[in-house]
C-alpha cells in the first residue's frame, strides 16, 4: 500500500494524498442511516480530469476499489468508501467554469455545490431548477444519483437538465458526451447512461447543465385534509389542472407537526383544523406576472376546496420559505427523532392511495412506525421507518419495496440503491435486466474498481 501511496502522490502531489489519521471522519461516510463510518486507505484530491483518469488507471492496474465523493450528502451509501480503497474527493475541482447566457447553460466542475450555482445563476436571471433539498450537495453527486427534489413535477430530475459530461474512465481515458445543444441522434446516449449510475461506470469531471429563465413571482398554498387518502386523490387533479405547479408535496400530520416544531414555524392554522387534519398538501406556483399568479392561486384554492380541503391558506412569503425549508430538512428531523431508515419509493402518482393503504397495513402487521412526506406530484414517497430490530426492519423495507414495484413503481426515485438496498434491488429486479447492467458495467470498468458493492453484490 505504501507503493500505491507513492504512485498516487506522483499524480496529484504528496500534499493531496491523505492516509491514516490525516483522513478526517467526514470522509468516512455519507448521510445514509444504519451504516457505520469506514475510513478509506487513501483520500486523493485531484485538480484536473487528467489527474482523475491517471488515478483510475493506477487503481485499475493495482486492483484497488475507488469511490468518488462530492459533499457526502447522499442517503444510499454510494459515497461511502471501502477500507482498502481510494476515495476521490472533488474539493479542489469546484469551479463554475461558465454561465452561458445565450445558450442557457452552465459548465461546472463536480465539486460545485447547488448553493454556489444558485448564486451564480441568480445574478444572471437564470436558474438551475433541480432542487433536491440540500444546497450543500455537489453537482457531481447529484449527477451520480440522478437527484430529483420538489421541483421535479415541473422541471424534471437531474437527467432532464444535464446536456453533456466530461468523464474519466477506469481505463485511463477522458471522454466528452453531449454538449451545449438540447437534442442529438448520434449513437448511444452515454450522457444518460452515466447519470444515475452511482459512480459505477465513470467519474464525472465536468458537466454542461441546462438553465431556465428565473420567474420573479411565486406563491405557496397550504391545504389541510382529513386524511391522506383525500390528499392522494387530489394530487392527480391538481397536476392535471393546467396550473403547472412548481412544487406539489404531501406531508402527513405527524411529519408536519415535527417539522414545524423543529423550525419553530407558526402557519396560522386554527387548533380545531390541526387536530382533525391527518395530511397536508403544499402547492407552489410561479409566474412572470404577479397578476397572473394571483389568478392561478385563486383558481387553485377553488379546486382544492372542491377536492375536500378543510381550508386553503395562502402563505406569506417568509412563512412559505420557512415551510419549504423545513420540508427539505425533513430527513434531519426524522433522523433526530430516531428514524432507523429512510426510503424514497416511487410509484405512478395515481397509485398513491393504494400504496399508502398498503404502507399502513405493512406498518401494522410488523408493529412498526412509518411516517413521511413526499413529492406527490411525481409519485416519489419518502418514508421514515422507526424499527430498532434489524430483521423486522428488513422485512418491512422489502415489503414496502415490493408493494411499490407491484403498483408499477421502483425502489428509489432519487436517493439511489447505493450499498443500502442492493439485496432488495437484486431480488426484485428482472434478472435479465440485472445481467445486462452487469455487462455494461464490465464494458466501462473491466477491472471492476469503481464502487464495488454499489448496485451489485
Amino acid at each position: 500500500m505504501a507503493d500505491i501511496g507513492t504512485l498516487l502522490s506522483e499524480i496529484v502531489g504528496t500534499e493531496h494524498v491523505l492516509t491514516g489519521d490525516a483522513i478526517s471522519e467526514d470522509y468516512a461516510h455519507d448521510e445514509a442511516l444504519s451504516r457505520d463510518p469506514v475510513r478509506p486507505a487513501f483520500v486523493v484530491r485531484p485538480s484536473t480530469a487528467e489527474q482523475v483518469a491517471q488515478v483510475l488507471r493506477t487503481a485499475s492496474d493495482q486492483g484497488i476499489p475507488v469511490t468518488a465523493r462530492g459533499s457526502g450528502s447522499g442517503l444510499s451509501g454510494a459515497a461511502a468508501p471501502r477500507p482498502d480503497g481510494v476515495l476521490i474527493s472533488f474539493e479542489r475541482m469546484n469551479a463554475v467554469l461558465e454561465i452561458d447566457t445565450e445558450n442557457h447553460v452552465a459548465v461546472v466542475q463536480p465539486g460545485v455545490t447547488l448553493q454556489e450555482l444558485e448564486e451564480r445563476t441568480a445574478a444572471n436571471g437564470l436558474v438551475y431548477p433541480v432542487y433536491p433539498g440540500e444546497l450543500s450537495a455537489s453537482l457531481g453527486g447529484n449527477i451520480g444519483t440522478n437527484a430529483g427534489g420538489m421541483r421535479a413535477i415541473k422541471y424534471g430530475v437531474t437527467r432532464h437538465n444535464v446536456l453533456g459530461l466530461e468523464a474519466a474512465l477506469p481505463t485511463g481515458e477522458v471522454i466528452r458526451t453531449g454538449g451545449k445543444f438540447v437534442k442529438a441522434s448520434t449513437g448511444y446516449d452515454l450522457t444518460q447512461l452515466i447519470i444515475g449510475s452511482e459512480g459505477t461506470l465513470a467519474v464525472v469531471t465536468e458537466a454542461v447543465l441546462k438553465l431556465h429563465p428565473r420567474l420573479p413571482h411565486q406563491g405557496t398554498v397550504l391545504a389541510p385534509f382529513t386524511d391522506l387518502d383525500e390528499v392522494a386523490r387530489a394530487v392527480p387533479r391538481v397536476a392535471d389542472s393546467g396550473l403547472g405547479p412548481l412544487i406539489l408535496e404531501y406531508i402527513d400530520g405527524l411529519t408536519m407537526g415535527a417539522i414545524t416544531y423543529s423550525a419553530q414555524l407558526q402557519l396560522g392554522i386554527p387548533d380545531d383544523i390541526k387536530e382533525t387534519s391527518q395530511a397536508y398538501l403544499v402547492v407552489m406556483l410561479e409566474n412572470r406576472s404577479a397578476e397572473r399568479l394571483d389568478e392561478d392561486i385563486e383558481e387553485l384554492g377553488e379546486l382544492l376546496s372542491t377536492l375536500g380541503a378543510k381550508d386553503v391558506y395562502v402563505l406569506p412569503g417568509p412563512s412559505a420559505r420557512k415551510l419549504i425549508d423545513a420540508r427539505e430538512k425533513a430527513f434531519f428531523t426524522a433522523k433526530a427523532a430516531g428514524a432507523d431508515d429512510i426510503i424514497d419509493t416511487v410509484i405512478p402518482r395515481a397509485a398513491l392511495p393504494d400504496f399508502m393503504a398498503r404502507v399502513r397495513e405493512i406498518a401494522q402487521e410488523n408493529n412498526t412506525f412509518v411516517i413521511g412526506c413526499g413529492h406527490a406530484g411525481d409519485g416519489n414517497v419518502h418514508l421514515a421507518v422507526l424499527q430498532k430490530d434489524p430483521e423486522i426492519r428488513a422485512t418491512v423495507l422489502r415489503a414496502l419495496f415490493d408493494a411499490g414495484i407491484g403498483l408499477g413503481g421502483a425502489i428509489s426515485g432519487e436517493h439511489g440503491i447505493g450499498r443500502k438496498h442492493v439485496q432488495s434491488f437484486l431480488a426484485l429486479t428482472d434478472p435479465a435486466k440485472v445481467d445486462l447492467m452487469r455487462r455494461i458495467k464490465t464494458a466501462f470498468d473491466p477491472a471492476g474498481i469503481l464502487n464495488p458493492g454499489v448496485l451489485f453484490d
